[in-house]
Formats: C-alpha cells, structure tokens, sequence
C-alpha cells in the first residue's frame, strides 16, 4: 500500500461525537510511552501527523485521520499514564472502552507492545478484555530499534506464551521500529487487505 493522503479528521471526546463514517477503521493504543504516535507518523509517512510528546499520555481525545480517502486511522489514548488522576483515568478508560466496544466500523485494533519489557500485567489484561469482547486486534512489538534482536524476539514470545493462558489462538503479531521503518510494508499490507475485504 502506498500512503497518498493523510489528513486529520476531528479529536472526539467520547462515541457519540465520533465522525459518522461507513469506512473501516484502525485503531492504535498502547500503554503511555510505548511509541504510538511515532509509529502512526512512520506508517504515514507524515512526521507531524500524531502529536509526539516527551511527556506520556499528553493524548486525551480520539483521533480521526483519513487516509486514501478509503480507510480511517485512529489514534486512541494510551492506558496507563501515571500523570493523570485516578478520576480522569477512568473516564479515559471509560470511553476508549465504548469506543472499542460499540464503534460498528471498526475492523482492526493495534495493541502495541514495548519491545524493551517483559510481558506487563496492564498489557496481558488489555488483551484479554479484547478477547473476553471478541475484538479483533493484532499485536505490535514496537522499538525494535532499541534492544538487541534476540531480546526483542525474547520479551515477545514471553507475551504470547503468557496471552496462550487465558487464549486458544494466538493474534497475529509484528515487530516495528519507527526509526528503521521495520514492520511498516508489513502493517500497511495487513491493512490493505483488511480494507478490501470489509
């Protein structure tokens, strides 16, 4: 797939104000300074498009990115960011959750993994919520770029290992850097064919 056009759309701040849209979307989460928003400007090609912030979780609203002109991007809040209050954190949550849940043309969501870690409990969990709603989601091993391959591959396979518990098939699975572009031809073909089979 070639990235031609990548515009922004709207920031929502719940379900109900999200754009009225019959075009597949693909949503990005992951816990707070997991590479997100570098990932999203790698895949695009466009090195502003998402906000990238030395400061996790500065996003706090759903964002809307059109691209081609036939298929949606969206850039929702990471889980987990210390800096916010408990209150706010369950109202971030709350709706992340409605949007996942109920947003009928939502094909795919990208849970994406610091590559650098062992398997996280708030990760595994995540997970399993979108199991438990029969979401469809693919994982993203990001900041490959960053540790050795092996130790990349390591923390990866003890994911899985430790998602095959609670799990009979395991998701299908990417390694990404956004400083090399590995993973982007992969990701962006996973998409393409997700588009043309919605």
């Amino acid at each position: 797939m070639q990235i031609q056009s990548a515009d922004f759309l709207i920031s929502s701040p719940d379900l109900a104000s999200c754009p009225d849209s019959e075009l597949p979307e693909f949503a990005f989460i992951g816990r707070s300074n997991v590479g997100k928003s570098s990932l999203i400007n790698a895949l695009t090609r466009k090195k502003d498009l998402a906000m990238v912030s030395s400061t996790p979780g500065r996003t706090r609203l759903i964002n809307f990115f059109l691209i081609n002109k036939k298929w949606t991007l969206v850039d929702l809040p990471g889980y987990g960011y210390a800096k916010a209050s408990g209150q706010h954190r369950n109202q971030f949550n709350e709706f992340v959750s409605d949007y996942i849940a109920n947003r009928r043309n939502l094909s795919c969501v990208f849970v994406l993994i610091d590559s650098r870690h062992s398997p996280q409990n708030i990760d595994l969990e995540f997970t399993q919520w979108l199991i438990d709603n029969q979401i469809p989601f693919v994982l993203v091993f990001t900041k490959t770029d960053k540790v050795k391959p092996g130790a990349a591959q390591r923390n990866a396979d003890l994911f899985t290992g430790a998602m095959s518990e609670f799990c009979d098939g395991l998701p299908r699975t990417y390694s990404s850097s956004s400083k090399t572009g590995d993973g982007r031809k992969d990701i962006l073909t996973f998409i393409d064919q997700a588009v043309a089979n919605f």
